[in-house]
């Protein structure tokens, strides 16, 4: 039975007694003040959760928490979403590209995108495409502007589409193509099947979105679990023993693309240099198994 909810806003001068009386050390309370009052503490008690006792739902904190275990965390998931966004950035420039340039050509169609002809289901054409006629409608990019200034096509070419359209259309696009060889050639250059590419790129959305809209990302379970990579072209990692759910598999997906899109990344280097500044985040929270360093992947 459901019922109304009750609590009341607390101010962040206010909630420190209660975080003491709980068992959380906080030696510089006015320090701490400032902390929640610019994050908030319902975005900071996600990092507060892993250090109460069980049951968690006594909302007591184990002996040794601090609110600096907790900032540390928070600090730790911050660059990490930073790092994590800024390398799926190359990466889903690549994809734009690779699908704009090699489809057109391959089709002999710069419009194909727009296209029914060259799709399977015409329901998911139609919603896509009415999202790319809402992004056409209201981008001010100069490039758009002048080709209906200049052009009487309805919609420009694959590779303006490419640049304005949100990346999950562009997943949709793939995934709904009609041609299984042109999909084999496009996956094949980031040495994947289809299938891991095209579940991949949907966990890669996810994991981007996360990152930038500032959600906590490194000890998330995520309900999309990834396709497993069963011919890797490229040194990868035991997918037998990894859990599916936790970012350290969206980490080496990142990882893995990176071998195609920036052959000369420092991603392992920055990675590693992350974990080492925050020894305190348990890492097992996020899914890296102890031997993770030995796998063929980051070596």
């Amino acid at each position: 039975m459901k019922v109304n909810y009750t609590k009341t806003c607390t101010l962040p001068q206010d909630l420190i007694p209660l975080l003491r009386s709980r068992g959380l050390s906080i030696p510089d309370e006015q320090k701490a003040v400032a902390y929640i009052a610019n994050i908030g503490y319902f975005r900071l008690s996600a990092y507060c959760y892993p250090l109460l006792k069980d049951p968690k739902t006594d909302h007591l904190y184990k002996d040794g928490a601090t609110f600096d275990l907790v900032m540390n965390m928070y600090r730790f998931d911050r660059k990490l979403r930073i790092l994590l966004f800024n390398e799926i950035e190359k990466i889903e420039v690549a994809v734009r590209s690779a699908m704009s340039n090699w489809i057109s050509d391959a089709l002999h169609d710069v419009f194909w995108m727009t296209d029914a002809q060259h799709f399977n289901n015409p329901a998911i054409f139609a919603k896509r495409l009415s999202i790319i006629r809402s992004e056409l409608d209201k981008t001010n990019e100069e490039f758009i502007v002048h080709f209906k200034n200049k052009y009487a096509n309805p919609f420009p070419p694959a590779w303006m589409i490419a640049e304005i359209a949100p990346f999950g259309v562009l997943c949709s696009t793939f995934n709904n193509l009609k041609y299984k060889s042109i999909q084999k050639k496009v996956a094949g250059y980031f040495g994947l099947s289809v299938p891991a590419f095209s579940s991949w790129m949907v966990s890669l959305v996810s994991l981007r979105n996360l990152c930038g809209h500032h959600n906590r990302t490194w000890n998330r379970e995520n309900p999309l679990i990834p396709a497993p990579l069963k011919s890797p072209a490229f040194p990868w990692i035991d997918g037998t023993t990894t859990d599916m759910k936790r970012i350290y598999y969206r980490i080496c997906i990142v990882k893995y693309f990176l071998f195609t899109v920036s052959p000369h990344n420092t991603f392992t280097q920055k990675l590693k240099l992350l974990l080492t500044e925050y020894p305190t985040v348990d890492i097992k929270a996020m899914g890296f198994p102890a031997d993770w360093r030995d796998e063929p992947l980051w070596r």
